[in-house]
């Protein structure tokens, strides 16, 4: 719907006119606008509960829109250069299963970079398309995965040329970006989708001072986590089409797996945020870089942290960077960033995204503030000063490229046995081994358990990383072919 009216939020237009209206509801959620449940209304509040609403007449059906769903999902192609949008409340994971599965089915091939979330390798277990990897560039400084280098997507389109698609992270956890337009071009001189993981770009299109977002570089579908860069509820995202997708089969596929009791606190908050980014996202964003390029000023003078940016883009593997992101390298103080992460939550109560064998990811957004900012400087000078230790104490690991034997689907469904981790070198995994966040697979079904991948889980265990994806909470076993 081109020249839409920006200003507007059809669906929050919709729940306050209801609202307004004092229906007595004989229908469900059962709490009765939270007359039945007085303990959770008064957690949530009244106005929360009473906007728990389920689909009726004035209010649309997520599954097959007509009226005000549709018209946010209109609303929101338009900001975002988008040919069509689906407003998606089963979190990003449900956009990239509908993204996958729209182009591919069991038996076809799709390329992707070995750091992808977990969520695409699990669609691959659903749908049974096989993975085709390409390994990422690797920064050894760092201990980061990088982009994906054209040569390597070239090769790989070459030796595949049967493959349906090919997925791209725009950009990666720690803000590193593709050349995503040269290998859009790429893909589509050989009749391949452009498929985009864009859970951490959701404010790209809002500002011509970030990396290119996938609709504007001709990308055919990407998926956006607005609850992570732009301000809506957890677990509301959005689905993107490019004009030569069908969004009729896109809804079928979305049908599949997402839920027929849509949330609409989730669609609301949907609504509201593209309402604030298409109006103000370019100031936004602007302060955002301004503050994230401040901290980085400031912690880079801390000494032995290295705050990393745009100094990165190299042209290729790092095409570009997300200035907005704030990842810290804590090496140089002898330090591994789950113990920073853990320290600096149970120390000083800062929470931050994530920490990892070498970094840490402190997520800025639409609602930091710089006395946050200067809070977290402040404690990890502090934390360098008590804690710091040689770095030749941290061993490093180089980027593990995964040895494919079966596909995900083969191995998740075969029979299994659970070993030992330490003696399950040379067996074939039919689980996930995972530190999560960022939920980059460090093991994934079908793929061969080797001794590096043994060290680096007990490594990873060992430094304090959440790991997760097998059946045994403590990842001591794995279940195996």
């Amino acid at each position: 719907m081109a020249g839409g009216d920006q200003r507007r939020a059809p669906i929050v237009e919709a729940l306050q006119t209801v609202n307004r209206q004092r229906i007595v509801p004989f229908d469900v959620p059962g709490h009765k606008h939270g007359r039945g449940s007085p303990e959770l209304t008064r957690l949530l509040g009244e106005s929360c509960m009473r906007l728990d609403m389920n689909s009726m007449k004035p209010l649309d059906n997520l599954c097959h829109p007509v009226s005000v769903i549709r018209e946010a999902e209109q609303l929101t192609a338009e900001a975002f250069g988008a040919a069509a949008a689906f407003l998606m409340v089963n979190g990003t994971t449900s956009a990239v299963q509908a993204m996958i599965m729209s182009v591919t089915k069991s038996g076809d091939r799709i390329i992707l970079p070995r750091n992808v979330h977990r969520s695409v390798i699990n669609t691959l277990v659903l749908n049974g398309a096989v993975p085709v990897y390409i390994n990422p560039g690797s920064n050894e400084r760092l201990g980061i995965a990088l982009g994906m280098s054209l040569d390597d997507v070239r090769r790989a389109i070459t030796a595949n040329p049967e493959a349906k698609a090919i997925l791209i992270n725009n950009p990666t956890y720690y803000g590193i970006c593709s050349n995503l337009q040269a290998i859009v071009e790429l893909a589509h001189a050989h009749q391949m989708r452009v498929l985009v993981d864009e859970a951490h770009g959701a404010h790209f299109a809002f500002s011509p001072n970030l990396p290119l977002s996938a609709m504007a570089a001709g990308a055919d579908l990407s998926a956006v986590s607005m609850h992570k860069s732009g301000g809506s509820l957890t677990q509301s995202s959005l689905l993107l089409c490019g004009p030569a997708i069908n969004p009729q089969h896109v809804r079928q596929i979305i049908n599949l797996t997402q839920t027929t009791s849509g949330s609409y606190l989730l669609l609301a908050s949907l609504d509201m945020s593209r309402r604030n980014l298409a109006l103000h996202g370019n100031e936004i964003f602007d302060k955002v870089t301004d503050m994230a390029d401040y901290a980085r000023d400031e912690i880079n003078q801390i000494g032995d942290y290295y705050a990393y940016g745009r100094e990165l883009v190299n042209g290729d593997a790092v095409f570009d960077f997300d200035p907005t992101k704030l990842a810290v390298n804590t090496l140089g103080a002898g330090l591994a960033g789950s113990e920073v992460y853990n320290l600096i939550r149970d120390e000083y109560d800062i929470q931050i995204e994530f920490g990892d064998l070498g970094n840490i990811l402190a997520y800025l957004s639409i609602g930091d503030r710089i006395q946050d900012l200067e809070r977290l400087v402040s404690a990890l000078s502090e934390l360098r000063r008590r804690y710091r230790r040689n770095r030749a104490d941290l061993p490093t690991f180089d980027y593990i490229s995964p040895q494919v034997v079966a596909t995900p689907q083969e191995a998740f469904y075969s029979e299994k046995t659970a070993l030992p981790l330490q003696e399950a070198a040379g067996r074939i995994s039919t689980e996930f081994v995972m530190a999560y966040p960022p939920g980059i697979p460090i093991l994934a079904p079908g793929e061969a358990i080797t001794r590096d991948i043994i060290n680096l889980i007990q490594y990873s265990r060992e430094k304090g990383c959440f790991l997760t994806g097998t059946e045994d909470p403590q990842v001591g076993s794995i279940n195996v072919i």
